[in-house]
């Protein structure tokens, strides 16, 4: 029977599902649970994965999210619609062949606009790999200084898409930063013994493990997510079978995690403070659920695909933060989008100063 929500209803299980609000099934103990709960996580800028990590393990610091990644609990990488992100290690190899082909399959025209071969790119990810070998790791300066030694030309954004190709090919992945740099490693020797499902398996993993972290969502919500096609996002719910739940969202069709319609999550006057590139908000098609449309432009200035950090209150955006991070102190500028009284900013500076925390610094705040 499928189980009509308003939209104040949805959102409530969306919060839940996305770890912001306590969960009946999942209790993540460290970095590589919530990763392997989502699947994916957004992780293009540094920074705002790990505050996505350390925000959903209230207690944690971003050194233990940083010392859980040096231990592997996660890797990053290119697996889907060419973003970064987060993935469980052992999955890195599956999810690279099954969400990652479409883009592989893209290369080669933006090979063309670069003034590149697929042959140039085939010899970069097989220069890369053999500096790499017996356990190396290299910053992405590093990386460029042995594609041109090899006679490779990484000029303008050639650099970028010769170590962007090599980690979707599966012959590297993006090891833990080394002070400010970003550094590469074998995939390989990263990840010795990776998980192989079958597509179709595969595709179930998907399906599941993005709608219990998401939904209510619908099979275009996770197309767009992995970048694949309806039809394999359709297919992915028929695998993924009993585990799902159909609802209707003020009408719309949808699924759901079915545990959570076991007890349903009541709404909540929570407040969050989220980086800018977090779940919350980039992991849908649709956000307005989350985001009143008179705020996108405030939140991505131009819909230039670079988020602001967010505050939330039960469940919608009412505000966006931007922080400068010193050798003493953490300076948060916080600009509301909707009014802002005495206890709602109390209560903002509250979860703000559980960021500086999670850093290690005093908070300062300007509004």
């Amino acid at each position: 029977m499928t189980v009509r929500l308003t939209g104040a209803e949805a959102l409530a299980l969306r919060m839940t599902s996305l770890l912001l609000r306590p969960h009946p099934v999942a209790r993540p103990g460290g970095v590589a649970e919530v990763v392997e709960w989502f699947g994916a996580m957004q992780a293009q800028d540094v920074a705002s994965g790990e505050w996505s990590l350390g925000v959903r393990l209230p207690g944690r610091t971003q050194a233990d999210v940083r010392a859980a990644l040096e231990r592997r609990e996660a890797l990053r990488t290119w697996p889907m619609r060419g973003t970064v992100h987060l993935v469980p290690s052992r999955d890195a190899h599956w999810m690279l062949a099954v969400t990652g082909v479409r883009m592989l399959a893209s290369a080669a025209t933006r090979q063309a606009q670069l003034g590149l071969t697929a042959a140039d790119a085939d010899r970069a990810a097989d220069v890369l790999g053999a500096a790499l070998a017996g356990g190396g790791r290299l910053t992405r300066a590093e990386c460029l200084d042995v594609l041109r030694a090899a006679g490779l030309d990484t000029g303008g954004q050639r650099g970028y898409h010769l170590l962007w190709y090599a980690s979707q090919r599966g012959v590297t992945c993006i090891a833990p930063q080394v002070g400010k740099e970003q550094t590469f490693a074998l995939l390989d020797e990263w990840v010795p013994e990776p998980h192989r499902p079958e597509r179709d398996e595969a595709l179930g993993i998907l399906a599941r493990r993005y709608v219990r972290s998401h939904g209510p969502v619908t099979a275009h919500d996770l197309a767009r997510w992995t970048g694949l096609t309806v039809t394999d996002a359709r297919r992915g719910f028929a695998v993924a079978g009993d585990a799902l739940a159909p609802v209707e969202v003020d009408g719309v069709a949808a699924v759901v995690d079915a545990t959570l319609l076991d007890a349903p999550p009541e709404p909540v006057d929570d407040v969050h403070t989220l980086p800018g590139f977090d779940e919350y908000l980039l992991g849908f098609r649709d956000r307005s659920l989350m985001l009143d449309p008179a705020h996108a432009n405030a939140v991505v200035p131009g819909n230039n695909g670079i988020f602001q950090s967010t505050v939330v209150r039960g469940g919608r955006v009412v505000g966006i933060w931007k922080r400068t991070v010193g050798k003493r102190a953490v300076t948060v500028t916080v600009q509301p989008l909707t009014p802002f009284d005495a206890a709602l900013r109390s209560r903002v500076e509250s979860a703000l100063a559980t960021y500086a925390d999670y850093l290690g610094l005093p908070l300062r705040n300007s509004w």
